[in-house]
């Protein structure tokens, strides 16, 4: 992918996944990809999280990425492993510089009209909505939108199948982030049947 519009263009819903088995994260990815949702977004929560998406990138057709990236290291760390995206709760000049120079998609966490504009200072203008619900939810993205029009977001965090589409109803929204999609004890079809639920939401 040639840069983050086109994977938040994928599809409506890309599932934000906290894993730590590899063997158990590829059966979980498949049927992510299988019921509709290709852009996977593994997070660096566990110890195991960097084998988690190195094993996940061989799923046919699966665009896999490296979440809750912090610094210049995680990001070197996460590419090597195999990401094709990267996402940050937060934006700083040092890990958007380093983003830049390995040539990274780069979707950094947003929360304020100082956020954006720092953002677009760096040459970014694709941006991670985060905390969603607790930064105001749509309202505040409503009102953070207004002054910024070429800007688009992933809103993520709070966010649930049944309010997806509200967020996505919303012009300056390409998608939403969903930790709803995995939840401990799910099975793998019920895993593909909400991916299908979340594929289907309208943008």
């Amino acid at each position: 992918m040639s840069n983050i519009e086109t994977i938040m263009r994928l599809a409506p819903v890309i599932p934000v996944l906290v894993l730590d088995e590899p063997e158990q994260a590829v059966a979980i990815g498949t049927a992510l990809v299988k019921g509709g949702l290709p852009v996977l977004e593994v997070t660096l929560r566990t110890p195991r999280a960097l084998e988690v998406m190195a094993a996940m990138t061989s799923i046919e057709g699966a665009v896999v990425g490296a979440g809750t990236v912090l610094d210049a290291a995680q990001l070197d760390q996460a590419l090597d492993a195999g990401a094709r995206f990267i996402v940050s709760p937060g934006l700083t000049d040092k890990l958007a510089k380093a983003a830049a120079a390995r040539r990274a998609c780069f979707l950094p966490g947003v929360a304020n009209a100082s956020d954006i504009m720092r953002g677009l200072d760096l040459g970014l203008n694709r941006f991670k909505f985060f905390p969603a619900e607790a930064s105001g939810g749509l309202k505040a993205l409503k009102a953070l939108a207004g002054p910024f029009g070429d800007v688009r977001f992933c809103p993520t965090g709070g966010i649930t199948l049944d309010s997806a589409p509200d967020w996505l109803a919303e012009e300056a929204v390409l998608c939403v982030g969903g930790s709803w999609l995995v939840k401990p004890g799910m099975s793998v079809d019920e895993i593909e049947a909400a991916a299908r639920q979340a594929a289907a939401l309208k943008r």
